[in-house]
């Protein structure tokens, strides 16, 4: 409470008033008091010596006795005047004794080297002068004139009026411990009525520094009366606005936050030092396929280039738009930075916003756009040039001899047939990449289906030289849910891609396994061939994609991705190890079904 501003402020001010009244009532009393006690000293004085003038009028014959003038100027300093008896020719007959004068003498001496020249005031038949000799100190001068032996004397009164400083001082004393009382007297309750009014203040303000630490469920006391009440009301209601205000805010501030990070692009909000003030989730991400080097600044660590950054304070320094482009073979971005104008100025630059797009799936779309398009016409111009090649001689007559055209014929049907099969892979390709091709799935016994397989392609391989046959690391493997056909054409596809790939006198093997905990049956397709180059590795599932075309390999490229696209629809996977050199194992999974039977 004590350290309370107000309360201290309001007291000081009591204090100061009641001060300031006592000062101002002590000039007052000092100023009117001394008036009046010397107004009164004058009117006594006179008043005394107008009895003397009566009593000398009536009795002249009093100064004529040496006796009586003896016993008067003896007696006369307990009147608290000093007399003097002067001659016509101003000269000091007698006075009062100098062991019991009233006036000093100095006083007296000033005030006789001017008696002659002071204007005196009649008043029945006596004359006065007052004489001032200094702030403090008056000389009244009364002149009476009496006759002694027919002789024309004056009997001068002189009285110091400054005698009765002493009962003003009393009355001071009197005044100042009036005051000194009636001012404790009032500290007391102007210290309660202060304090009742400034703790609700205190209260007020306690509930102020809440509202600004964001805190607007406290409200204030309104049952004060008077100004504090409404005070009170004030600031409730002042947290009531605020508070929706700020909810209201708050849930726009959300929802803007909310479509700013949703946004895929990512986005950075810098002030006009280029420190970043706001950030989308995507930036977090968009460049985790960046290098991270000399990540020694938090904007660093927000987006790892220099030149970036570089840009945003071009960009701030003369308010344009820079945009940037950052390729390498392992990411690419697209980088644009506009400037923010202060809304009250707009030529000043208060900040820049940044926005990056992560282009490299895009110039990966394209460049495989490019490569598909390049691909499919090279595909389709092989056959397409044979065919030219076989059928202009047919036309023009060329070829003379039946069996020389029956070999064209033959060569002819079989590019046919093989532009017949690309176009066929491709459409069915297109088919599974759109899900527009729809097959069943349903439980089948994969044994039987591996069997047929063995039989079918130990012929092919016996007369390709290559060693074939088929592991079964589990046993009978459990029904399997899928598509019977298309999992054959599956294993066709590896196994005639393998058969391409393992010279004579290596080896292929089908190798089957089950892992109960997975409920997953492994089929894996296993040469003994040349084997994948670790940088073809990761394309071998592309579309036209061939290892080694330097051998010139036939096939169109496609297999693998058909055998891929079709365990992707299935829920199922494919994956490839491979050591360059000493061959190559394509896996892929099947599920096994709920239900054991067999359907037909």
């Amino acid at each position: 409470m004590f350290q309370s501003t107000l309360l201290r402020r309001t007291m000081s001010l009591v204090v100061l008033s009641l001060l300031a009244s006592a000062i101002i009532a002590t000039i007052a009393f000092i100023v009117a008091g001394r008036s009046s006690t010397l107004q009164m000293e004058v009117e006594t004085s006179i008043a005394q010596d107008l009895r003397y003038n009566e009593i000398f009028a009536a009795n002249p014959e009093l100064f004529n006795s040496a006796d009586f003038r003896s016993y008067f100027f003896a007696s006369s300093y307990a009147t608290g005047h000093d007399y003097y008896l002067v001659n016509s020719k101003g000269e000091v007959v007698n006075c009062t004794s100098l062991e019991h004068r009233n006036m000093k003498a100095g006083t007296t001496a000033e005030v006789f080297s001017q008696l002659s020249m002071f204007n005196y005031e009649d008043l029945n038949g006596m004359s006065f002068y007052i004489q001032e000799l200094s702030l403090t100190e008056q000389i009244l001068i009364c002149r009476i004139p009496v006759t002694i032996e027919g002789n024309p004397f004056y009997l001068y009164s002189m009285s110091s009026l400054d005698k009765y400083d002493g009962l003003i001082g009393k009355y001071l004393n009197i005044l100042s411990l009036a005051t000194l009382m009636a001012a404790c007297a009032m500290l007391v309750p102007a210290y309660a009525f202060v304090s009742r009014m400034v703790l609700p203040l205190q209260k007020i303000n306690e509930v102020a520094m809440e509202y600004g630490k964001g805190n607007f469920s406290i409200r204030a006391d309104e049952s004060h009366k008077g100004e504090i009440g409404e005070l009170g009301q004030s600031f409730n209601f002042l947290a009531d606005r605020l508070s929706k205000s700020i909810s209201e805010l708050t849930a726009e501030r959300n929802q803007l936050q909310d479509i700013f990070d949703v946004i895929s692009d990512g986005i950075v909000v810098v002030n006009s030092k280029s420190v970043p003030v706001t950030t989308n989730k995507a930036i977090h991400q968009i460049f985790d396929r960046a290098e991270k080097n000399n990540m020694f600044t938090e904007r660093l660590q927000l987006i790892p280039f220099d030149d970036v950054w570089t840009d945003f304070e071009d960009c701030i320094a003369s308010g344009e738009t820079k945009t940037r482009q950052i390729d390498t073979r392992d990411y690419a971005y697209q980088c644009t930075i506009i400037p923010k104008f202060d809304s009250t100025d707009p030529t000043k630059v208060v900040g820049a916003t940044g926005f990056f797009r992560d282009i490299f799936e895009e110039q990966k779309n394209e460049r495989f756009r490019q490569d598909y398009v390049a691909n499919i016409s090279h595909e389709l111009r092989t056959p397409l040039q044979t065919l030219r090649g076989l059928i202009e001689p047919l036309s023009d007559g060329m070829v003379k001899k039946e069996a020389d055209r029956q070999r064209y014929y033959q060569i002819i049907l079989n590019e046919t047939m093989r532009l017949s099969r690309l176009i066929d892979d491709m459409l069915e390709l297109s088919k599974l990449q759109s899900r527009t091709l729809a097959f069943k799935m349903f439980p089948f016994n994969v044994n039987t289906l591996i069997s047929n397989i063995e039989i079918r392609f130990k012929p092919i391989m016996k007369e390709a030289g290559i060693k074939f046959s088929v592991q079964n690391n589990y046993g009978v493997l459990p029904t399997v849910n899928g598509n019977p056909d298309r999992v054959e054409q599956i294993l066709v596809i590896l196994l005639d891609n393998a058969k391409k790939y393992t010279p004579s006198g290596k080896s292929i093997t089908i190798v089957t396994d089950y892992i109960e905990d997975e409920k997953k049956v492994y089929i894996s397709v296993v040469d003994t061939g040349q084997g994948i180059h670790e940088y073809d590795i990761g394309h071998i599932f592309d579309r036209f994609f061939k290892a080694d075309r330097a051998r010139g390999k036939k096939g169109s490229g496609l297999g693998l991705s058909i055998a891929k696209e079709l365990l992707t629809y299935m829920g199922e996977t494919i994956t490839v190890n491979s050591k360059y050199e000493e061959g190559s194992t394509f896996t892929f999974t099947l599920s096994k079904a709920e239900v054991p039977d067999v359907w037909d």
